[in-house]
């Protein structure tokens, strides 16, 4: 039996236009690719260099907010509230005695903590303000948070408020979690995969700046700190862990090298600070450390007898995006 013309065929899509493919298993490979080269494209027409890195919990609010109308999430990066037995005490509730111990305790520390979002806040406008008065071509140091609120959005507001870049790296979460409103729009990012964004966190940082914070804190900052300790870092990084009665009630650091799990040396990967003007100092310290370092090595390759211009060529880094001749 002799079979039927088949029907016209229509032109089947692009393979990078197949959202099927894109989004399969198969195409794994091209998402994580792309979470390495879109934000590169955009990092190098922003002329980003190098950041110092905000990390602190998402919970905490504005010192107004925190007084009179704080509301807890029901994790980090949600838009949903936590239950009402978890919430902090309301002014009114307090003054009409109807609040349990808990929730008086959860609004004493609501407005302790908050002290730490202005403080962020702070130090991230002198950090800004600083970086912006450096001479180049390129933005250096430019202020960069997960993207979401709490320290996170005070980190970028400090930045925003003295006129400055911003960066923020969200995250794609199961439930909602917005970009706060202070990033600079061309460099507000989101990725899908955890191990991109970290790698967006470490691969820039000049600096890290550890405010309270949970899980996810303690996470990206006992990350850092190991690749620091490996020497896995193309470069020295200035750590400050700020709230020194907060860290040091949650977790003794000095007990992992009394124990030998660490060496002595490995806690000079970090300090404390507990004002904005004293990690501000601590930073500026550091990162002059690296601008001389910078400055030593163009002295040492200017060519015989000329000298370092006051305008010299772009350097590699310069041509090839953020650190990226600095990389190993």
């Amino acid at each position: 039996m002799q079979r039927k013309n088949p029907e016209p065929l229509a032109a089947a899509p692009l393979a990078y236009e197949n959202p099927e493919f894109l989004n399969s298993p198969d195409g794994r490979i091209l998402r994580i690719v792309s979470e390495y080269y879109e934000p590169m494209t955009r990092f190098r027409r922003e002329r980003i260099q190098d950041t110092v890195v905000f990390f602190g919990s998402a919970r905490f609010r504005a010192l107004d907010v925190a007084s009179h109308e704080l509301e807890l999430l029901e994790n980090t990066g949600s838009t949903t509230p936590a239950p009402a037995a978890e919430q902090p005490a309301r002014p009114d509730e307090v003054q009409r005695g109807e609040v349990s111990e808990q929730k008086l305790r959860l609004a004493e520390a609501a407005v302790e903590m908050s002290r730490y979002y202005e403080d962020a806040r702070t130090l991230s406008g002198l950090v800004s303000r600083w970086a912006m008065t450096l001479p180049g071509r390129r933005r250096r140091y430019v202020i960069t948070s997960g993207g979401g609120p709490g320290i996170m959005e005070a980190a970028n507001r400090g930045a925003y408020e003295v006129g400055a870049k911003t960066i923020g790296l969200n995250i794609k979460l199961p439930f909602e979690q917005m970009p706060n409103p202070y990033i600079t729009p061309d460099l507000n990012f989101e990725f899908h995969y955890f191990f991109m964004r970290k790698f967006w966190f470490a691969y820039l940082a000049k600096a890290l700046v550890v405010f309270p914070g949970g899980f996810g804190t303690l996470d990206e900052m006992f990350e850092l700190l190991t690749l620091a300790q490996t020497h896995k870092l193309a470069k020295k990084i200035t750590v400050v862990i700020y709230g020194s009665s907060y860290w040091k009630s949650v977790i003794n650091l000095d007990v992992f090298a009394q124990k030998g799990a660490i060496a002595r040396k490995d806690l000079d990967l970090f300090q404390f600070a507990d004002t904005p003007e004293e990690a501000f100092a601590l930073l500026k310290a550091g990162l002059t450390v690296d601008l001389e370092h910078e400055a030593a090595f163009d002295r040492e390759h200017a060519l015989p007898g000329v000298g370092v211009p006051e305008t010299p060529a772009p350097s590699a880094q310069e041509l090839l995006g953020p650190d990226i001749a600095k990389t190993r």
